[in-house]
């Protein structure tokens, strides 16, 4: 596993050149759509925006979106992209925690899309999750299911091979969560990292803050 930080900032311009990535962001849109009520009412964080493919996704469900990143290039195409589409009601704001950044504010719902798989240590970003999620509020993960290291062509930056979703769902009640729940959100067929087409399975977990 290779531990290096990988450089999102020269893959932001053609981020959204990838159908399957596309795909995958509006297949998961829809899962949670179907999991957790969404109301025009809602104030909401995703966290890894990247480009925003799933913020631009679920915008018109819910009254504001918050886009996280800890790539600045990333942030700059979603700008670019809020602005062409103007979507008034979503901004991003660049976060870094391996610089000691904290996540801030106050959300009906938290979502991250394919993120954590790049986060080190995972449990004190539940911590985070927990910090910044209204009572009441939701938490929806996707990631990948164990993987053995074949999704990524390149696993620079790549902490977690994927997640056994027992695992995370003990990380998500510790962290203040309960009625937790996990589906499959999504398939990927992509060529693993020896070549051979495979299908990758994609979950979204979502857990409710405790009162």
């Amino acid at each position: 596993m290779n531990t290096e930080k990988r450089d999102f900032d020269k893959e932001a311009a053609s981020w959204d050149e990838n159908p399957a990535r596309v795909k995958l962001a509006h297949d998961v849109a829809n899962a949670i759509s179907k999991q957790i009520a969404l109301t025009p009412d809602m104030d909401v964080m995703d966290f890894g925006c990247g480009t925003g493919l799933l913020t631009v996704e679920l915008q018109p469900r819910v009254r504001s979106i918050t886009g996280i990143d800890s790539s600045q290039g990333m942030l700059d195409m979603f700008n670019t992209k809020i602005a062409k589409l103007k979507l008034n009601q979503v901004s991003t704001v660049l976060v870094d925690l391996d610089k000691g950044d904290i996540l801030t504010g106050n959300y009906d719902l938290v979502v991250s899309n394919m993120t954590l798989h790049h986060i080190k240590e995972i449990e004190p970003l539940f911590d985070q999750f927990s910090a910044i999620t209204a009572p009441a509020g939701y938490l929806c993960i996707t990631d990948l299911d164990p993987d053995n290291g074949q999704f990524h062509a390149d696993n620079t930056g790549v902490f977690h091979f994927g997640f056994a979703r027992a695992t995370l769902r003990k990380i998500f009640i510790e962290a203040g969560f309960d009625k937790v729940n996990d589906i499959t959100a999504a398939k990927v067929m992509k060529p693993a990292i020896n070549g051979e087409m495979r299908e990758f399975t994609v979950f979204l977990m979502t857990g409710q803050k405790i009162r």
